[in-house]
């Protein structure tokens, strides 16, 4: 699990937080100490360098940009319909048959593979992530961390390393826990029901706000509560780091009974995420064997995301002639998504025709203009067919949209590589490590830049300011971590 790798990670950031003093009674209201000793800027920045970390090193992140978009289009869906449709959140997949979902500083929410293929619909798929939309939006994390004001100082950073990997992982939450003593463990599991509660209320009215049925939220989580005669001791990961009570299941029911009924249709794209996991699962062979048995059996939600998992099973197996006939029957009874575009821009890639592929992208692109996958894969198809110049040309024009994306830095770094403009290269190479936070890399790139030997004086002078600007911000940092005011240096 990769808390288990991050938690010396952890252990550093929490070590720097300044200790808390005084006591707390009982649950602490928004806008006190949680919010003056952990700022919001300061659980924003601690949660994009957690972040950074696991699309570094964690080996099970799903650097996926479908699946991915996917997941933020529901997210920020349900975030407009939040107490605070104005934060800044980020979701994203790990891939884990484990059923969780869990939310870490700064709005960062991570959703096992295994949630999005144990919903049985998009409102309960929705409903986990309203669930831990709110415990963002009512700031758990940091009044946790305030909570621990009556502990020492050793039970906060344990308890606050806890309360991280049990997003995750139960074991782990349980041996960061075991420090500070039963009657804490005890003490703060109070709190963590509490912050469920909460978090149950604020998600049901998230739910139901952004259009969803509100039953979605109440449904998963008694249908995994039932799952637990059958687990027995070995519950899911979710019910072990979110605790169900009778009280809240009582809850959960009375909400439910008591809201007008209300059929909302899936979309599309949850089908086809679901499927294009399931597709991934395994050998090609099997996936598309359980497709084609659904689609016999007629025992599937969508017809459409059965031929399309059927078509991306032959792609693995490259069998092409195969997977264009999936793709024809999607195209001859009209099923539009930018996944299936994507799907048979590679398809046709992969045949060989890349004029017919770069075709195919274009005219997607055209359709679906905010589909990064699908700029992702025209950039690589023009790379792929040594057209370096015209991938410049696109890169530059989705750069004005997406600013903050350190890939389009690096397909700029592969294109300027090809063409063999060296400076270039690796200004797009620091640009791509400053995104990622690996400030010392950046800095080096621009070292490297700086000695390249090509480039007019305009590039070099631009190359030299950026150097100025990311040295002082990394002394900046540098002293802040020294004194204690920052939680995390940057200098991975």
């Amino acid at each position: 699990m990769f808390f288990r790798r991050l938690l010396p990670f952890a252990l550093s950031l929490l070590l720097i937080l300044t200790p808390l003093s005084g006591a707390a009674d009982g649950l602490p209201e928004l806008g006190e100490s949680a919010q003056t000793e952990l700022s919001p800027q300061m659980e924003q920045r601690i949660g994009r360098d957690l972040m950074n970390e696991i699309m570094l090193k964690e080996r099970t992140y799903i650097d996926d940009p479908e699946i991915n978009d996917y997941l933020n289009q529901l997210g920020q869906r349900l975030v407009a319909a939040s107490p605070d449709p104005t934060g800044n959140f980020n979701f994203f997949v790990l891939r884990d048959p484990e059923i969780n979902a869990f939310a870490m500083f700064g709005g960062y929410i991570g959703t096992n593979t295994g949630t999005l293929l144990a919903a049985e619909n998009e409102s309960e798929l929705a409903g986990v992530l309203a669930h831990e939309i709110s415990h963002v939006t009512q700031h758990h994390l940091a009044r946790q961390i305030a909570l621990s004001k009556q502990q020492s100082l050793l039970g906060m950073i344990a308890m606050g390393v806890a309360l991280l990997a049990a997003r995750s992982n139960a074991e782990l939450a349980g041996a960061g826990v075991t420090a500070v003593g039963a009657a804490t463990v005890q003490s703060q599991l109070a709190f963590s029901r509490d912050f469920e509660r909460e978090a149950d209320r604020f998600g049901y009215e998230t739910l139901e706000k952004a259009g969803f049925d509100p039953r979605g939220i109440s449904d998963f989580f008694i249908r995994l509560q039932k799952a637990t005669r059958v687990y027995e001791n070995n519950a899911p990961v979710y019910l072990r780091t979110h605790p169900l009570t009778l009280e809240r299941i009582s809850d959960m029911q009375n909400r439910a009974q008591n809201a007008p009924y209300r059929q909302v249709p899936d979309s599309l794209e949850f089908h086809l995420i679901r499927t294009k996991l399931r597709a991934q699962e395994g050998s090609p062979q099997e996936a598309r064997a359980a497709f084609e048995s659904a689609l016999q059996s007629k025992k599937f939600s969508s017809e459409a995301a059965l031929h399309y998992g059927i078509a991306a099973t032959f792609r693995r197996e490259r069998n092409y002639a195969a997977a264009q006939k999936e793709l024809d029957w999607l195209s001859q009874h009209k099923i539009a998504s930018p996944m299936i575009r994507l799907l048979a821009a590679q398809t046709r890639a992969d045949s060989g025709d890349a004029a017919g592929a770069q075709a195919l992208f274009r005219a997607a692109h055209q359709r679906y203009p905010q589909a990064r996958a699908l700029s992702y894969g025209y950039i690589s198809a023009l790379l792929d067919d040594k057209k370096a110049q015209a991938a410049l040309e696109f890169i530059e024009s989705e750069q004005l949209i997406y600013r903050q994306d350190f890939r389009f830095h690096e397909f700029t770094a592969r294109a300027h590589a090809a063409l063999g403009h060296e400076l270039q290269k690796h200004r797009a190479l620091a640009e791509m490590a400053y995104l990622q936070g690996l400030l010392p890399a950046a800095l080096e790139q621009l070292r490297m830049a700086q000695n390249a030997h090509d480039g007019n004086f305009y590039e070099h002078s631009i190359v030299d300011a950026r150097m100025r600007e990311l040295r002082k911000e990394f002394d900046d940092r540098e002293k802040e971590r020294r004194s204690g005011a920052l939680p995390l240096s940057g200098a991975h």
